[in-house]
């Protein structure tokens, strides 16, 4: 990752409690009121969405069946699923509507300077993918 992508001095905290460090993933204008887009902080990708002027930043799978959030369309509520119609709360990651019943990882959000920064901590990577791995085929198998 390019030095010039993380928050330093430019970012109003650039480091936050338990290590987490702000990562540029995008400018301000690419994320526009109601839209949902992905993006990546390194290693993690996320859900990032401009709601009632706020932006916010989550993992980009549905805790139901891993379908991509970036995907779906904001409403009332929150994040909505295009797979099966749950929503997700930007704030807390809490399922407002089922069928999904568990939470999604929720980022801390700065914007700044027409710049969108999530924080990120270590190890983050390794818990915001999709919790099913893809298969890999066997022995014998094309």
């Amino acid at each position: 990752m390019a030095e010039s992508d993380k928050a330093g001095s430019d970012a109003p905290d650039g480091q936050a409690g338990g290590g987490r460090e702000f990562i540029r993933v995008a400018r301000s204008g690419q994320v526009p009121e109601g839209w949902v887009r992905r993006f990546y902080a390194g290693e993690v990708e996320l859900c990032v969405a401009r709601l009632r002027g706020k932006v916010y930043a989550t993992t980009n799978y549905c805790s139901h069946l891993d379908c991509l959030l970036s995907a779906g369309k904001l409403v009332d509520d929150g994040i909505g699923c295009s797979c099966h119609g749950s929503v997700f709360d930007l704030e807390t990651g809490e399922a407002v509507y089922p069928p999904a019943t568990e939470p999604i990882r929720t980022f801390p959000v700065q914007e700044t300077s027409g710049e969108i920064f999530v924080g990120i901590a270590p190890g983050d990577a390794g818990r915001s993918g999709p919790r099913r791995r893809p298969r890999v085929a066997g022995p014998g198998a094309s």
